[in-house]
């Protein structure tokens, strides 16, 4: 290819066009200064400019949830660099196409403890997929291609770019490479013909099979393959907090969410399966309570494009490493041949069991003691007046599961929230980036008070933006989750959790006030009556941000709920209350 002749800042901002980049989500400092005067001219990269560097990193996670390419967010070294971090960590839990780029003092100074100097490369290399430290402008298009295609192939994660900033200001020969020059990555492995082949023996001598669909799914664009493997299996299946929306919740096998938080029918489901068959899962600790009690007598089918995953937690006795869509068109092939020869299936045991589930223990919620309004209602109803095009994006918490119980998801990429490292503060920035991703889609982040004082300064950033996102404060005027674990395993003893933001306190901050003070609109619902009312006037404003400040009652909980280190069969229903296994399959 021909070459130019630039500064390494320059060949930066080239390099990120070249790799597909279109909005970087960053906030300037010294040690990325370099880059920022040529991106000031770039023209087909738009920069966002933030209020924190954690809100970059977290819309940069947005935008990728929402449209399935690689995030970039950028900042300076030393505290910008490090603000990054938790941003970082929890894209790379929920395996997230990102790219990090950071400025880093000049090469000559590392090691003093020069101003702003920290070592970036060290402290993310536990939670990153990868990573850079630049020092020659020369390797600048090589690494960052090499970064894009990391993050993005096999198991997606954050890759974390160190430039110093020698290495921005010196003088270089801008060639973007045609090899990628990694010789020993192999990320996308074909699936084996023979595990496939156990897998659907194993599938056709089940009598209570289950598929635990993960966010593997999402990730591997694979929702189409899985269902058609799913419609022709006659199985049922369960999606986790990662996997909502990989099936439409409409499907008639679609059992729920299992976990601490699942439906009385997912968690027994896989308790009592004699076989699983995992699909971009990783069975984490929220999905299997205690897990030498966890499905007892299931056989496992663990499909998934990390082969780390397999058998990490619980052991498989099919493993199957490959691409999510991979698998499944190979495992519907195989069936559907097999189906053809012979076809001795009979679920209807099963199916009436977890019908009867389904029908009995139906997600709902009482009316709150105190006569406030109930969270559930106004999130259940948020989800119905939107529509399943919409986008939601949670913080974390009460508000999260609540979310993924009582919204109905009918697509990939309509749920997005931070599912491995619970973070908190991140609703309203990956909102931003969710929408600045898919701009024609409305956008709400249903977010905590907790949560929503850790970030909401982004509302900014979307004013001057014209993001308009619409943001859903579910107002318990304390720390819910938090709360509720006070109020089932400390005898009510509130430890520091009221936050004074709801009714009956002193409101600090006023959210209706504060919304109005960032330019947007900001409203506020204190009664049910006012509820559709509320949400239809929040859809109606397009043209700035709005912020709806729920008051709800504090003392709603969410259930189901399977205390931590217990088995799954001790789901609890409602407190002190478990489901009556009346009758066996």
């Amino acid at each position: 290819m021909t070459s130019s002749r630039v500064t390494g800042a320059q060949s930066l901002i080239q390099s990120l066009e070249h790799a597909g980049a279109d909005v970087v989500f960053g906030l300037p400092g010294g040690a990325i200064l370099p880059t920022y005067d040529p991106l000031m001219d770039a023209a087909h990269l738009r920069h966002i400019l933030v209020r924190h560097e954690q809100g970059a990193g977290h819309a940069a996670s947005g935008y990728a949830h929402a449209t399935g390419e690689v995030g970039v967010c950028m900042a300076t070294s030393g505290p910008g660099a490090t603000n990054l971090i938790t941003a970082i960590a929890d894209a790379q839990m929920d395996s997230i196409p990102l790219v990090a780029i950071t400025g880093q003092v000049g090469s000559s100074f590392i090691g003093t403890d020069a101003f702003q100097e920290a070592d970036i490369v060290g402290m993310t290399m536990p939670v990153t997929k990868h990573n850079f430290l630049v020092t020659d402008a020369a390797d600048i298009p090589m690494t960052i291609k090499q970064a894009f295609h990391i993050a993005s192939t096999g198991r997606p994660g954050a890759v974390l770019v160190d430039v110093t900033k020698d290495a921005q200001q010196a003088m270089t020969d801008f060639v973007w490479p045609d090899e990628l020059g990694l010789p020993g990555y192999r990320p996308s492995p074909r699936p084996h013909q023979r595990q496939i082949r156990e897998a659907i023996s194993l599938l056709l001598q089940a009598k209570r099979p289950v598929f635990l669909l993960g966010g593997g799914v999402i990730r591997g664009r694979a929702s189409e393959q899985v269902r058609e493997l799913v419609d022709l299996s006659g199985a049922p299946f369960v999606t986790t907090l990662m996997g909502r929306g990989a099936l439409p919740d409409s499907h008639p096998a679609q059992l729920g969410m299992p976990g601490m938080h699942g439906s009385v029918a997912a968690v027994s489901a896989l308790q009592r399966a004699d076989l699983i068959i995992a699909i971009g899962a990783r069975f984490d600790d929220r999905v299997t309570g205690r897990l030498d009690s966890f499905a007892p007598h299931a056989a496992v089918v663990h499909c998934d494009i990390d082969a780390a995953e397999i058998s990490k937690n619980r052991t498989a006795d099919v493993p199957i490493v490959g691409e999510a869509r991979d698998i499944a068109a190979g495992l519907a092939a195989e069936l559907r041949e097999r189906l053809a020869e012979r076809d001795d299936r009979d679920y209807e045991a099963w199916w009436s069991f977890l019908s009867n589930l389904r029908e009995s223990y139906p997600l709902g919620w009482t009316q709150t003691a105190d006569g406030f309004t109930a969270p559930q209602k106004v999130i259940q109803r948020l989800g119905e007046i939107s529509g399943p095009e919409s986008i939601f994006v949670s913080g974390v918490g009460q508000h999260q599961m609540w979310s993924a119980q009582f919204i109905d998801y009918e697509r990939p990429n309509s749920w997005i929230n931070s599912g491995g490292l619970g973070t908190m503060g991140y609703s309203v920035p990956a909102a931003m980036g969710a929408k600045v991703g898919a701009p024609d889609r409305t956008v709400w982040a249903i977010d905590g008070d907790g949560c929503f004082q850790m970030t909401n300064q982004e509302l900014a950033t979307c004013v001057i933006n014209e993001i308009p996102i619409k943001v859903a404060v579910i107002n318990n005027s304390s720390l819910g989750m938090v709360r509720q674990w006070q109020n089932l395993f400390y005898d009510q003893r509130y430890s520091h959790t009221d936050l004074n933001t709801g009714h009956g306190t002193r409101r600090i901050p006023d959210f209706v006030k504060l919304a109005d003070a960032y330019g947007c609109a900001g409203l506020r619902c204190e009664r049910d009556e006012d509820i559709d009312a509320t949400i239809e006037k929040a859809m109606e404003i397009d043209d700035r941000p709005v912020v709806v400040d729920f008051t709800v009652s504090a003392d709603a909980m969410v259930w189901p709920m399977v205390p931590t280190g217990v088995s799954n069969d001790e789901i609890q229903i409602a407190q002190g209350m478990t489901p009556e296994w009346e009758r066996d399959i």
